[in-house]
């Protein structure tokens, strides 16, 4: 059973109430020692209540004339203005009502017009800065959000490219196999079956597990090795001696061995697909390589495939893959490096 906590303070009414009572804390950390009464404390709360207003009030009109208008001497002016007339009435008011019978009043200088100012242009920077940073986390969050459900809707709209793909180069092997060994189609018809099954059941998830990913990787390239490995010398080996388990991206790695099989094998002569993985220290290291035939068989590519691997990894690893494609008149070659996910 998996918990699922809400996180803290994510409605924008409680991020607000949290200031206010951060505010309200912080303001009078060093005086609830001098709580005598009720009507002490009412008072107290008041005199912070109007210290609030006024940050609100600047919050409210004057700030969006710096964010908006970006005129920062007019919001100073401004600013120094409201905090000016605040302080006047917030003199008169403690000084015949609040300070009375009320814990703040501890001595004669708070009593003056510099104590209110300082009061007044003190809780204005703790609250508004405290407002700036929450709402800068609030637009970060909805960025990021928005830049996930973006890439879901990529991903997903790749997937579904490249599922019919993989199906397509798939039919294809099974069509040459059953040209040259006819005995042998129902065989390779469930071989095929297998892989198809892997495809839907797997293939939609965001990850799967390393070792059924090999496993559906040596299968596909069992089906080759019969349709083509009596011309083509095949070479496939995986090594992983790391403890712990990993997961991967399912079917992104498949690309580029169909495309080694499908572009390296399209001929008569002597051909070869070599493929190697390794997993060293938590990376997955991929080398596919494929010979390039001098007289080649025309083949039907649209090239979705790899170009729809490529944007997956940079969907799916983002700074945590190297790819590097190089290629010559003899052999085409792909090294890939991916960090993996330990679970």
């Amino acid at each position: 059973m998996k918990w699922r906590f809400k996180p803290i303070l994510e409605n924008k009414w409680e991020q607000e109430m949290a200031i206010l009572v951060f505010s309200f804390i912080l303001f009078t950390l060093n005086d609830w020692v001098f709580i005598q009464s009720w009507k002490g404390f009412s008072n107290g709360l008041l005199y912070f209540f109007v210290l609030y207003f006024h940050a609100q009030l600047n919050r409210v009109f004057l700030l969006p004339v710096l964010l908006k208008k970006h005129q920062p001497v007019l919001y100073i002016i401004l600013t120094v203005g409201l905090i000016a007339f605040f302080t006047v009435f917030l003199y008169q008011v403690s000084t015949e009502f609040i300070y009375k019978n009320c814990f703040l009043y501890k001595s004669s200088h708070q009593k003056t017009y510099q104590f209110q100012f300082a009061t007044l242009t003190g809780t204005l920077v703790c609250i508004l800065g405290t407002i700036q940073i929450l709402d800068h986390y609030r637009a970060q969050k909805k960025e990021a959000n928005k830049v996930l459900l973006s890439n879901q809707v990529q991903l997903n709209a790749l997937k579904n490219q490249f599922n019919p793909h993989f199906l397509f180069n798939t039919m294809n092997t099974l069509y040459g196999i059953s040209l040259q060994y006819p005995e042998r189609t129902s065989e390779m018809i469930m071989e095929v079956s297998q892989l198809m099954r892997y495809q839907v059941e797997l293939g939609n998830k965001e990850f799967v597990s390393l070792e059924n990913e090999i496993t559906f990787i040596s299968s596909y390239i069992q089906l080759e090795k019969e349709r083509v490995g009596y011309r083509c010398r095949i070479d496939f080996d995986y090594e992983c001696n790391q403890e712990g388990k990993y997961e991967i991206a399912p079917m992104v790695l498949i690309t580029f061995i169909e495309n080694a099989f499908k572009h390296g094998t399209a001929t008569i002569e002597k051909c070869f697909v070599t493929i190697h993985i390794k997993v060293i220290k938590g990376k997955l290291h991929l080398k596919v390589a494929n010979s390039v035939p001098h007289h080649k068989k025309e083949v039907v590519s649209t090239k979705i495939g790899l170009k729809n691997t490529r944007e997956r990894l940079e969907i799916v690893y983002p700074k945590k893959h190297q790819l590097e494609i190089t290629h010559n008149d003899q052999e085409y070659t792909v090294n890939l490096v991916i960090e993996l996910r330990q679970t």
